[in-house]
């Protein structure tokens, strides 16, 4: 092939559809192209007696529809097919080159002889928005070396039956009994349900190091009522609920059946690149320092999970895991130090770590939610202790304090529960532009350690507020669609021009946050508890405030852009820069420009949706 022509193939083999085709086929395109050149300010598509395909080489073109509206603006790779797909689009879709312009053309008839010969080409042209966004997580998500640990369910690492005991029997048969299974608990039963647990931590503490006679019943050394896990809980569920109750051997139930028994000890069979180390190193640690020292690998974990294809959804939950382990652990190691705590409290996380949407870039948001017994004379210097040590350790351990000090350091966000209500109360019937600042935090709360009761309690009362409040949520709607998506535009992207940041597109602020804000006006609308992004808008489409088709390209569309931001991540963590939300275009290929611009549509008509059901106007 003369090298004029492998030049042709090769540039339309990486761009989408062409990517799509054989390689046989591919070599077969070049001598069906005709070459156009279009001047700045020349109409598109260009005179012809049949329709075509268009593929820009060089240059750039702006489409309009029929009101003269701008539908998008093609760059290098791109492709104008509507008239080989849609023929009468022919009639609709006019445009003219904004610069200088190359064009590769094809007849739609040699696209249409194409889709024949390849049934991917064809699903191209004939696939939905949804389908499309499908398949590019697919593409995403399909790689080999799946990291799926973290996943993998608790009935997937039992090793067989549990060792069991009655009440009745002595402690040394059941010390006899752990032995000959080779095993390090020992479940206790009475009248066939579950009565408790003994472990080799309790013959040596209960038994052995008081004296006590091992003719005894076992009962006598057992931890009464233990909490079980489900068998189709995660492994990740596993060791964070481990981890919060501070045991090393967890039950597992389904019903009043037990299963088996899961301890840490199970996970030394992972490889030992695993979050299960890093949880259970955590959950060891008797200093910040040490926690510090575990948190140093976990840039590298979230690089790794994203080389070894793990879904963004899959990292976000594994980093948000990580991190509720981590305040966890500096909450018991404050408490050991500064004393028990002298009332109630539940210790509260806001932002990405409560929707569980975390990555390594993100600082803290938290709270304490206080019991109304709460008296600042008496109890404010704790708790401001408390706070203080929980939020220094957190920033020495990589995510820092939150730029706007939404934080339980801050006395404003350290009060008890009546305080709580009056902030949630005023913010709800007297939205105000600070309220809808702080929505994006509190209204997204999810408790970690302490008496859950308070929060649930909050947040009931909360949840029930919100759905009935008209103007509230049309506030709530108009603070949705300030964050726009720059839809359409590769070469014209909508960039960031301050300096530091300059040529870069933020996909954080311009992709996920817009989903996010919108899927918090769905559960607050309709009353729903969901935290998570993705559980917000699966149960947005169940309760039929949005299609589940809506829903469902929302949160395609949520996890095909967190997913092109974690590789940027990814890259600049392996480069041994920090990782950021700030991608330059150059980094995209041809096919992940064409999915973003999926993407982004899906967006921006769920964004006028919202804006037409709420009568809100502010668009621009």
């Amino acid at each position: 092939m003369h090298v004029e022509l492998r030049e042709i193939r090769d540039f339309l083999a990486g761009h989408p559809p062409f990517h799509l085709l054989p390689e046989a086929v591919l070599d077969q395109l070049p001598q069906w192209i005709e070459i156009r050149y279009l001047r700045r300010g020349d109409p598109f598509p260009p005179d012809g007696e049949q329709p075509r395909l268009f593929v820009v080489r060089k240059g750039a073109v702006a489409l309009h529809d029929r009101s003269g509206r701008l539908r998008e603006k093609l760059g290098e790779g791109d492709a104008a097919a509507d008239q080989c797909a849609k023929p009468s689009m022919d009639s609709e879709i006019r445009g003219e080159a904004v610069e200088d312009t190359l064009l590769y053309e094809i007849p739609c008839a040699r696209i249409h002889r194409l889709r024949e010969m390849s049934e991917p080409f064809d699903r191209h042209f004939s696939a939905d928005l949804r389908q499309r966004l499908k398949d590019a997580l697919d593409l995403v998500q399909d790689a080999e070396g799946a990291f799926p640990y973290p996943w993998t369910t608790l009935r997937d690492l039992l090793h067989g039956p549990p060792v069991m005991v009655s009440t009745q029997e002595s402690i040394r048969q059941a010390a006899k009994r752990m032995t000959d299974a080779g095993v390090s608990s020992v479940l206790v039963t009475e009248d066939g349900a579950l009565a408790g647990i003994v472990t080799d931590s309790d013959l040596r503490r209960r038994c052995v190091a008081v004296g006590r006679s091992v003719e005894q019943p076992v009962r006598e050394i057992m931890t009464p009522e233990p909490h079980t896990a489900s068998p189709d809980a995660t492994l990740m569920e596993a060791l964070t609920l481990m981890t919060r109750l501070q045991v090393h051997h967890l039950p597992v139930a389904s019903g009043s059946e037990v299963l088996g028994m899961f301890s840490t000890s199970d996970v030394a069979r992972l490889q030992n690149a695993h979050p299960a180390y890093l949880i259970r190193d955590i959950a060891r640690a008797r200093e910040v320092d040490e926690l510090v020292r575990a948190c140093r690998r976990l840039p590298h974990l979230q690089a790794q999970l994203v080389a070894a294809s793990a879904s963004a959804r899959q990292v976000g939950e594994v980093v948000s895991c990580i991190t509720d382990a981590l305040t966890d652990r500096l909450l018991v190691l404050a408490e050991a130090r500064i004393g028990p705590p002298p009332v109630p409290y539940v210790w509260v996380v806001g932002g990405s770590q409560s929707r569980r949407e975390q990555s390594v870039h993100s600082d803290q948001d938290n709270a304490l939610i206080l019991s109304d017994d709460y008296e600042p004379r008496a109890h404010g210097a704790y708790f401001e202790a408390l706070a203080r040590e929980v939020s220094d350790g957190l920033d020495a351990c990589g995510f820092p304090y939150c730029p706007g000090d939404a934080m339980a350091t801050n006395t404003q966000w350290r009060q008890p529960l009546h305080v709580w209500r009056g902030y949630f109360r005023r913010w709800i019937e007297t939205p105000e532009p600070k309220a809808l600042m702080l929505s994006c935090i509190f209204f997204d709360l999810r408790p970690i350690r302490g008496r859950f009761s308070l929060f649930e309690t909050l947040q009931a009362e909360v949840l029930e507020r919100s759905r009935h409040n008209s103007i509230f949520l049309a506030h709530m709607v108009a603070n949705a669609l300030t964050h726009r998506p720059p839809l359409g535009f590769f070469r014209s992207f909508v960039l960031i021009h301050d300096g530091k940041h300059d040529d870069t597109l933020d996909l954080k602020h311009r992709g996920t946050v817009p989903i996010v804000d919108m899927a918090r006006v769905y559960a607050l609308a309709h009353g729903l508890p969901q935290v998570s992004t993705v559980e917000r808008l699966h149960a947005a489409g169940e309760a039929g405030a949005l299609s589940r088709e809506m829903a469902e390209n929302l949160a395609d569309a949520f996890e095909f852009i967190s997913s092109v931001r974690l590789r940027h991540q990814a890259a600049q963590i392996r480069r041994g820069e920090p990782p950021d939300n700030y991608v330059p275009p150059a980094e995209l290929s041809g096919l992940e420009r064409r999915h973003l611009k999926d993407a982004f549509a899906v967006i921006q008509t769920i964004q006028e949706t919202l804006a037409r059901r709420y009568q809100v106007h502010s668009l621009s």
